[in-house]
C-alpha cells in the first residue's frame, strides 16, 4: 500500500509551479497546500480503478501516469497520457461518486492528491478556486475536441507528424527528439495499435524521420510538415 506524506521542500516547489496553482490568490494557495498530500506509485502500479468510489484528484508532480478504459474482452482503450503539472480526475468536482477510467503508472511517479470533498467545499468559500477549476476543465475540454478532430481528419503517419513538430524547437533543418516514455505510451496517445505506430514511423522515413529507442531524428523539418 503506498504511503501518504505530506509535502516536503521539493514536493511543496514543484507543487507551486503547475498551472492549477500559480493562478490562486495566496489565501487560497494555502487552504489548497493545506489539503495536499503526496503518494509515490511504481511503474505500472494502478492509482484507481474504473468504477471505484472516487475521493480524490491528482496533480502530477513527476513522472507520467495513463488513464485508459478497459473492455470485457481485455481490449484497453487510451484516453489520455498526464505529465508533470497535469491533473486528473477532476471532472469529478462537478459531481459523479465513482472513477471513471483506470489511472496507471506509466513509470515511478510521485502525484499531489486532493479531497474532492474539501476542494468542493474551498471552491464555494474562494472565487479563484473555483475560477481554476472551471479553466482546467475548459482545457481539457478543447483538447479533447482536438483529438476527436485529428482521429478523424489525420492519418496515422499525420498524427506522429503532428507530434513531432509540436514537441521540435527547430522550425527548420534538422531535429532531434528524444521521447519522455516508451513508444507503447505515445501509441496510446495518438490513439494507435503499437503495430499501427511502428508503420506510421515507417511511412515517415521519406520525410527524413528515423527511430532509436527513444530518439527520433528529423533530418528535415520542412519536408516533415508537408506530411
Amino acid at each position: 500500500m503506498n504511503k501518504i506524506l505530506k509535502l516536503n521542500t521539493r514536493d511543496r516547489t514543484t507543487l507551486l509551479k503547475t498551472p492549477m496553482m500559480t493562478s490562486l490568490g495566496p489565501t487560497s494557495l494555502t487552504r489548497m497546500l493545506d489539503i495536499a498530500a503526496v503518494t509515490n506509485f511504481e511503474s505500472r502500479d494502478l492509482v484507481f480503478r474504473e468504477g471505484e468510489q472516487a475521493e480524490h484528484f491528482f496533480c502530477v508532480l513527476s513522472g507520467y501516469v495513463r488513464l485508459f478504459r478497459l473492455i470485457k474482452e481485455g481490449r484497453e482503450a487510451d484516453i489520455r497520457v498526464c505529465g508533470p503539472g497535469d491533473v486528473f480526475a477532476e471532472c469529478l468536482l462537478a459531481g459523479g461518486e465513482t472513477y471513471l477510467y483506470h489511472a496507471q503508472a506509466a513509470e515511478n511517479v510521485t502525484l499531489a492528491r486532493f479531497e474532492l470533498a474539501k476542494v468542493r467545499t474551498l471552491a464555494s468559500q474562494e472565487s479563484d478556486v473555483a475560477r481554476t477549476m472551471i479553466v482546467l476543465l475548459s482545457n481539457h475540454l478543447m483538447s479533447t475536441m482536438e483529438v476527436v478532430a485529428n482521429d478523424r481528419l489525420q492519418t496515422a503517419p499525420q498524427r506522429v507528424a503532428h507530434y513531432l513538430l509540436h514537441n521540435c524547437q527547430d522550425e527548420n533543418g534538422s531535429a532531434s527528439i528524444r521521447l519522455p516514455f516508451q513508444k507503447s505510451l505515445l501509441a496510446g496517445k495518438l490513439g494507435l495499435a503499437p503495430e499501427a505506430l511502428s508503420r506510421a514511423f515507417s511511412a515517415l522515413r521519406r520525410a527524413g524521420v528515423t527511430v532509436r529507442g527513444r530518439v527520433i531524428q528529423i533530418s528535415d523539418v520542412g519536408a516533415l510538415k508537408q506530411v
